[in-house]
């Protein structure tokens, strides 16, 4: 198995798409053995961040996704008691919670076998910017 760490900052709540930054890592894990099948797991270190695989070609849907998520657990909500870090504090991680904080893909042919419109997003959950560590491994 190789691994890499990728280190994104997000700007604000909302999908990220990141999928040339994992294409990027995995020709670098997969490097001397780009014809063997093998999968690539991509994992968030964070509590109130998540990955999905969405469509990429209409910005519309990252748009919808984010709302919905928004009515589902919104800020505020006067039945959360963990509030330390402010009113986005437990709906993100609830928003994580109902996400995933890890993906996996395969690989053919040295290549992420995703659909024509599949993208990688990081989701930001907290309303201010954040860095977020992700790794990425391929096995």
């Amino acid at each position: 198995m190789s691994t890499t760490s990728l280190a994104i900052r997000t700007e604000r709540r909302g999908l990220l798409e990141i999928t040339a930054e994992v294409e990027n890592a995995v020709r670098g894990l997969v490097r001397g053995h780009p014809g063997e099948p093998a999968l690539c797991t991509v994992f968030v270190r964070h509590t109130s961040a998540s990955l999905v695989i969405q469509e990429n070609a209409d910005p519309s849907a990252a748009r919808d996704l984010e709302a919905f998520l928004l009515r589902l657990a919104p800020d505020g909500d006067p039945a959360y008691t963990h509030t330390a870090e402010g009113p986005d504090d437990m709906p993100s991680h609830i928003r994580a919670a109902l996400t995933a904080t890890s993906l996996g893909i395969p690989i053919v042919d040295g290549q992420l076998a995703l659909g024509t419109w599949q993208g990688i997003y990081l989701w930001e959950h907290r309303v201010r910017a954040h860095h977020r560590e992700l790794v990425v491994a391929v096995t």
